[in-house]
């Protein structure tokens, strides 16, 4: 029996988190160790996507930072930015699901939703992984008629 893998939008902060050098801050560096453990241990359980938005962002800052980045990634298949995306990605902000200082996450919300991703990997609490956010993206969600991803963690989708 074929056991089918579930798909998983990777959002920025989980590939910064694998790639970081090992921190002395020990909140930070138990998400390093939990991230890289997902990463090897449970991440080929799962169908993984990106988006040019993440690679985006892990571009920025220092430039041998950003090339251990884009080598994790490297393989992904990246999710179109199409217009179903921005649509959504601007009622995100215009219902204030999300600040509008949240645009990039709003677009990582967008892209994971219009694609029918069941997860969306992410360490960033502010506002994705938010327990006050997540009922005002799910409305905003399904009002537009998708489905809200699941937003964890690594820990949490270990």
């Amino acid at each position: 029996m074929t056991i089918k893998k579930e798909n998983v939008y990777v959002e920025t902060s989980v590939i910064s988190f694998l790639a970081a050098r090992l921190t002395r801050d020990v909140v930070k560096l138990a998400k390093q160790e939990v991230t890289r453990e997902w990463w090897q241990r449970h991440g080929p359980r799962f169908n993984l996507y990106i988006s040019a938005a993440v690679v985006a962002e892990i571009k920025r800052g220092d430039a041998e930072a950003a090339k251990q980045r884009l080598l994790l990634i490297r393989g992904l298949p990246e999710l179109d930015i199409n217009d179903e995306v921005i649509n959504l990605y601007e009622r995100l902000i215009a219902d204030k699901a999300l600040p509008a200082t949240a645009a990039a996450d709003a677009l990582h919300i967008a892209v994971a939703a219009v694609h029918g991703i069941a997860y969306l990997l992410t360490w960033n609490c502010t506002h994705i992984n938010n327990a006050f956010q997540k009922p005002k993206i799910r409305t905003a969600v399904t009002r537009a008629g998708y489905e809200e991803p699941i937003m964890a963690t690594p820990e949490e989708l270990i």
